[in-house]
């Protein structure tokens, strides 16, 4: 008995109840449309993830190593609305800041913003000469002591853009060198852990990956 046939056309059913949705990025980000992406409820795109890169947002080449993740909170008319969910520097961008006979002093921080957001920091310094246990343990105690003074008082939409332009890892970059010689910092990921609601602060719980189709 021959039955794939039947199965084909059980398939092509489904995706003709899919609905296409436009996924937008936060108002931050200027709610730019990110893609389309299909589903047959759109109560099934909630807590969805999806990945972009800052160059996709500003057309500014130099931004291409900087991975983006959204997740979709909520659906209106046919629109996916999104929060930042974190960043990530590409691998590869990282290892190419890596050098010989220098070092990397690397922390991960978890902080809260003024707002009530809770999001786990990895920042990474790079020293132009390889340096001892006592001043690696010295910048990584600077890092921290910024982290966290410095974050209280942002809010959410704060934090990240100061992340994004730089303006953490210079600062940063500047205290360490009363240390030890800095080549560079970089806030090398992010990642939204808690979100605040009305009952306290709760996870940001993710579903799954988003398949976007190309704007």
């Amino acid at each position: 008995m021959i039955m794939p046939a039947k199965a084909k056309y059980t398939a092509r059913d489904k995706w003709k109840m899919k609905k296409w949705y436009e996924v937008l990025a936060p108002k931050a980000f200027g709610e730019v449309s990110l893609g389309t992406t299909p589903a047959d409820d759109p109560d099934k795109l909630i807590g969805r993830v999806v990945e972009t890169t800052l160059y996709d947002l500003t057309g500014d080449i130099s931004q291409v190593h900087v991975k983006l993740y959204f997740q979709i909170v909520s659906v209106e008319e046919g629109k996916a609305y999104t929060r930042f969910k974190g960043h990530e520097l590409a691998r590869d961008y990282m290892k190419s800041l890596i050098r010989r006979k220098s070092s990397k002093v690397q922390g991960i921080f978890d902080v809260t913003t003024k707002d009530g957001y809770v999001v786990r920091l990895t920042i990474a310094a790079l020293t132009s000469f390889r340096c001892k246990s006592s001043q690696r343990r010295a910048i990584r105690r600077i890092i921290k002591d910024y982290i966290f003074s410095k974050t209280p008082g942002l809010i959410m939409d704060e934090l990240v853009n100061e992340i994004l332009s730089g303006k953490i890892s210079n600062e940063i970059a500047e205290l360490a060198r009363k240390i030890y010689p800095i080549r560079r910092v970089e806030v090398y990921k992010s990642k939204l852990i808690m979100i605040p609601t009305e009952e306290g602060p709760k996870p940001a719980v993710v579903v799954s990956p988003v398949q976007l189709k190309s704007r």
